[in-house]
């Protein structure tokens, strides 16, 4: 129009009826402007009528799910809405949330620095199923991550005490070859008082952060979220665990170490496509000092008491009878434990874990049990004192067949007698006796045992001759012809 056509040809020349053209000349506005939302419906609304019953119910209940509450309407009004309305309802219950809902958790993301920042935290793995040796293996890993590159690392522990994190954080720290300038974790009673400070760490956890030039940070209480990296790594880690197993095809594990060497050897192809980031984060990392902390917590002064035990950490360990009234030192890491007397370490003794347990070690007390065989009938910790099943099962014996001092005074003695020689060698002359139905006796154990070491059983040499492919090339040929 604006270089003089006629409006019916202007429209024609812009696709437009004459008349549409002419209304848009009329208008001030532009044609996309002309357009009214569209607001009405164009069929009855079939929740209108129950909805406030249905705002009522989410308003109470966030978490109820539209399917739920669909099936509960169902029920309430019997025939009236059917089964193809579900979808119609889920999708009014998903806009009623997005418009006047309770409103989300936002989460912020984080902007990270290279070396600046290391975090961890500890994190159960029985859900996974993992078997060591045919039994479950209940355990956790400490677990450490950098926020920056996402390289990540860990070690498999049992509690979440300072012992385990002390390892776990060295010797993921050695991994890394380098400190970073802080280390966050969330508020572990290990590492942080119970107080309302958050820079309020314990003095052997700032003592390890100081030895290796980093500087302590903690979450605020009842916020995982301030950790969040190292806490989505955690969902992360294990569904790439289950995935793995599944590839194995096995969740049992010959032995522990065979366990670690599968997570070390996951560990390394989830950081693989992490080595640009990561190598900035090793430019700038700290140096670590010339050697390690000994991650283990030294108990002094633990008294000896009367029944040759010792309590650490509200567990009770026998210990040699020599030691009764004397005071010893004890060195508590995460899956051992070391008493030390007179600067010497006399034995290690696998921790117990939790609390209000015993381990108690036969060979300790035995001597002087078998001087007070009355004692055994009742003693405390008389659990402990059953090497195995065999021994467990020829203590029975003996009392169906012996009063219960007899029956006392003859275990004992066979008891001593695997002290003195060897547990093994017993246990096997338990099983003889048995297979012989000749009876338990100390007598006849030891006479067992005597001859066994006057006259050494051969060794049992199996050999299993090469089998010949000629006899499957043979079968092949009979299956061929048959065809």
């Amino acid at each position: 129009m604006s270089e003089g056509y006629t409006l019916n040809n202007s429209a024609t020349k812009a696709s437009l009826d004459e008349k549409t053209a002419r209304k848009y000349l009329n208008s001030d506005h532009l044609p996309s402007e002309l357009s009214s939302p569209h607001t009405w419906r164009t069929r009855e609304d079939p929740f209108g009528e129950i909805w406030q019953e249905v705002r009522r119910h989410l308003e109470v209940n966030p978490g109820l799910e539209g399917k739920s509450l669909f099936e509960y309407l169902q029920r309430q009004y019997p025939g009236r809405f059917s089964d193809g309305q579900v979808r119609t309802f889920q999708r009014r219950v998903k806009v009623w949330r997005a418009l006047e809902g309770k409103p989300k958790e936002v989460f912020f993301a984080q902007l990270y620095k290279p070396g600046e920042l290391s975090e961890s935290d500890f994190t159960w793995m029985n859900k996974l199923g993992i078997c060591i040796a045919g039994q479950p293996f209940d355990h956790l890993v400490y677990h450490f991550v950098l926020p920056y590159s996402n390289w990540e690392t860990g070690s498999v522990c049992f509690s979440e005490c300072f012992e385990s994190l002390s390892e776990g954080l060295q010797n993921a720290l050695w991994d890394l070859d380098g400190a970073t300038e802080a280390h966050q974790t969330d508020r572990l009673t290990t590492a942080v008082r119970a107080t309302k400070d958050p820079e309020e760490f314990t003095q052997a956890y700032r003592g390890l952060l100081r030895h290796y030039g980093m500087e302590p940070k903690a979450t605020q209480a009842n916020s995982p979220h301030e950790n969040g990296d190292v806490e989505q790594r955690h969902h992360r880690l294990k569904r790439a665990v289950d995935q793995a197993l599944m590839l194995r095809g096995s969740r049992e594990f010959a032995e522990r170490t065979d366990y670690d060497a599968f997570l070390k050897d996951l560990f390394a192809q989830l950081n693989a496509g992490r080595r640009e980031r990561f190598a900035q984060e090793q430019a700038v990392l700290h140096r670590l000092p010339a050697h390690r902390l000994e991650a283990c917590s030294t108990l002094t002064g633990i008294k000896v008491s009367g029944g040759s035990t010792i309590s650490v950490k509200k567990n009770v360990y026998s210990v040699d009878s020599r030691l009764v009234g004397e005071t010893v030192k004890v060195k508590l890491y995460a899956e051992t434990l070391q008493v030390w007397y007179a600067q010497r370490c006399l034995e290690s003794i696998p921790r117990l874990r939790g609390e209000g347990k015993h381990r108690i070690n036969y060979r300790h007390i035995i001597d002087w049990l078998v001087r007070k065989p009355g004692a055994f009938a009742h003693y405390r910790y008389r659990e402990d004192l059953f090497p195995s099943v065999r021994f467990r099962w020829a203590y029975d014996y003996l009392k169906a067949h012996h009063t219960q001092q007899k029956a006392s005074k003859e275990y004992l003695q066979i008891l001593q007698l695997a002290a003195m020689e060897s547990e093994s060698i017993v246990d096997e002359a338990l099983e003889c006796a048995t297979a012989m139905c000749t009876g338990i006796s100390f007598d006849w154990i030891k006479e067992i045992v005597g001859n066994w070491k006057a006259h050494p059983r051969p060794t049992l040499e199996v050999s299993i001759p090469a089998v010949p492919l000629s006899d499957y090339d043979q079968l092949l040929q009979v299956q061929e012809a048959a065809v």
